[in-house]
């Protein structure tokens, strides 16, 4: 799992400027590692190492990607059962790259059916870390990887141009600037509430195709 630790220097390039699309999906992927390092470690099959994380090197980067990790445990913390044993929900098995990431694709294209939030994004992040500690406890922590590769993807495909409307990653620290409890539990909540629909149908969905 040594991958996860491997430093993007590009990822975490200039912030004053517009982002090109290669920019953002690979910051997209070094946040994503982050988030997956971070989820590892809390579930005790990760690094003890935290260090070696972007939250803690500081820059730009850095500050995005603690604020990802604030959201997500919030979120997390409000559906804990929503983002846990995802694999299980999914009623799927980690050691096949092609199912692994038909679902996490699958997943991401019905979180977003309906319009890109940050709520949203984080969710997403939220699932992918779910996810990957189920790879891990099942002995495929390989497919970890898989799963980086197919959010820096669905980025790509999906994601950039409403980044690039908010001038790239650094926008979702705004979401932190309101202190007003009830203005945070509300996108969190709906967050939480919108994806445990979007699962149950992702689940009834891959049941049918089978």
């Amino acid at each position: 799992m040594e991958m996860l630790r491997r430093s993007s220097v590009f990822a975490a390039e200039v912030f004053d400027r517009s982002p090109t699309d290669k920019e953002l999906v690979s910051q997209a992927k070094a946040l994503c590692r982050d988030y997956i390092h971070s989820r590892l470690n809390r579930a005790g099959v990760g690094w003890s190492n935290p260090e070696h994380g972007l939250a803690a090197s500081g820059g730009t980067l850095g500050e995005i990607s603690t604020v990802l990790l604030w959201l997500g445990n919030e979120l997390e913390y409000l559906r804990p059962n929503v983002y846990r044993n995802v694999a299980r929900q999914l009623n799927i098995t980690v050691a096949s790259e092609s199912v692994v990431s038909d679902a996490f694709l699958a997943v991401a294209a019905d979180i977003f059916s309906t319009g890109v939030t940050w709520g949203k994004v984080v969710s997403l992040y939220a699932v992918a870390g779910a996810l990957a500690v189920d790879c891990v406890r099942h002995g495929h922590p390989a497919m970890v990887h898989t799963i980086v590769d197919c959010m820096g993807e669905f980025v790509r495909k999906s994601l950039t141009s409403w980044l690039k409307r908010r001038g790239g990653w650094v926008d979702v620290t705004k979401c932190v600037v309101n202190t007003d409890p009830s203005f945070r539990s509300h996108w969190l909540v709906t967050a939480a509430c919108a994806f445990g629909h979007y699962l149950k149908a992702i689940v009834l969905y891959l049941l049918r195709e089978k």
